[in-house]
């Protein structure tokens, strides 16, 4: 019973882990259409997000439920040792999709490190595969569509409802819309994505039988675990909200609007519906969409395309990590050993390797290269031509070249071999700096 005990604070632990980088992780779901378009500074976006994450950690445990008893069969012989692996897979996943800067899945690297772990150790009777399917795959497939299209109906009729608005009447409206719909989908992130770690921490104590099956997680476990998810939030996931911001699509405030109102309303729903939803793929596909929602707007889908291909390894990736983490602390105590400073190992390496080029809110709002305009992006400007006055911009280029930018610099213009093709002709720049 020692061992076990000692086993299971091992697992708590590393759950809390887990949850710490989720939160750094998913930052940018919540801050990064608000730290681009500057309507809140970094460290105070990312600090209002940290305690609305904290707050909506204890409106709900449905997530929890279909964590603890929904997905694993809690009956089915899993010790602490495999949830110990699964969480060992997710983590490692996460890190390394952070280091890349990719916005992937926390929450499909938690359920495939657990089905994985699950997968060696117990066999296929440990997993149940109709609520892996229900609640987790067709969600992660539905999500990004739906909240993408949504987003693309709200940017439009946003900008049919302002379009004999001047920018100055509207921008303090944007502005505090933003503010409030980022704070949205802080909650809603709060709600859904602690509750995953409520569910692991549930599991274990169950596993060790410390709480009853089926029984909600105590008030100390969904305390730690907003406490968790709060400080790793308000670290600041800066690579991922770069990529969020500006890797993605060049982001307007009415754009940004759309894209969080949009998303805060498809989380919430999954988290009352007790859907584990993935908030990364629901934000993503919000601001995809609030891209191809504005004319002359231009999604870079090789960045989008980097996303999706992550979003599909998520669960096969973490799910092979953490069945070898499985085998391996299947062998007694002085595997649980190696599996811990293997993992350690592992992070070390991944924090070094980031610190080569260190993003933080110092330079998050440094835009990406440009890229040159692919098939997608050259029929969509064809389909919808920027509005009249503008001339479409090169892939990765401000969208107004010439206008001073709110800094009161002047946007760098295109460079490289496709410059001459992307600058406007001298009487035509003559006449735009004329109006």
């Amino acid at each position: 019973m020692e061992h076990i005990t000692l086993l299971i604070g091992i697992v708590i632990v590393t759950a809390l882990v887990f949850d710490f980088t989720n939160g750094f992780h998913d930052t940018a779901n919540a801050m990064a259409t608000t730290i681009s378009t500057g309507a809140l500074r970094p460290k105070t976006a990312v600090a209002m997000s940290a305690v609305l994450n904290l707050v909506g950690a204890f409106l709900s445990v449905e997530v929890a439920k279909t964590i603890s008893g929904g997905i694993i069969d809690e009956g089915a012989g899993i010790r602490p040792e495999v949830i110990f692996a699964g969480l060992v897979g997710a983590i490692v996943w996460n890190l390394l999709t952070w280091l890349a800067g990719l916005p992937s899945s926390s929450s499909h690297a938690l359920f495939g490190g657990l089905i994985g772990a699950t997968l060696v150790s117990v066999g296929t009777h440990g997993v149940h595969g109709e609520a892996v399917v229900m609640k987790v795959l067709i969600p992660a497939v539905a999500a990004p569509f739906v909240a993408g299209l949504a987003a693309m109906a709200a940017t439009r009729l946003t900008y049919r409802l302002t379009r004999d608005r001047a920018e100055a009447d509207t921008a303090k409206g944007y502005r505090a819309g933003q503010i409030a719909s980022a704070a949205l989908v802080s909650l809603a992130h709060g709600t859904n994505d602690a509750q995953k770690t409520m569910g692991v921490i549930t599991l274990a104590l169950i596993t060790g039988g410390v709480v009853a099956p089926h029984a909600d997680p105590p008030l100390w476990v969904i305390a730690s675990a907003g406490l968790a998810i709060a400080l790793g939030t308000y670290l600041g996931g800066w690579r991922i909200i770069r990529t969020m911001g500006k890797g993605i699509t060049d982001i307007q405030p009415p754009q940004g609007f759309a894209a969080q109102t949009g998303a805060a309303a498809t989380i919430l729903a999954s988290s009352h519906l007790g859907f584990a939803l993935s908030t990364t793929q629901v934000c993503s596909g919000a601001v995809m969409g609030s891209g191809l929602g504005r004319k002359g707007g231009v999604v870079r889908w090789s960045t989008a395309g980097r996303m999706v291909a992550a979003w599909g390894l998520t669960l096969p990736a973490a799910g092979l990590v953490a069945a070898g983490a499985a085998f391996l602390a299947g062998q007694g105590d002085w595997g649980v050993a190696a599996v811990a400073v293997l993992a350690l190992a592992v992070c070390g390496a991944i924090w070094f390797a980031s610190r080569r080029k260190p993003i933080d809110h110092t330079n998050v709002n440094e835009g990406p290269a440009a890229e040159p305009a692919g098939v997608v992006t050259t029929a969509l400007r064809t389909v919808s031509p920027p509005p009249a006055g503008q001339s479409a911009p090169a892939d990765g280029a401000p969208e107004s070249a010439g206008v001073p930018a709110p800094d009161g610099g002047v946007p760098a213009q295109p460079t490289g071999p496709d410059a001459a093709a992307s600058t406007p002709a001298p009487r035509r720049k003559a006449a735009t700096v004329t109006r």
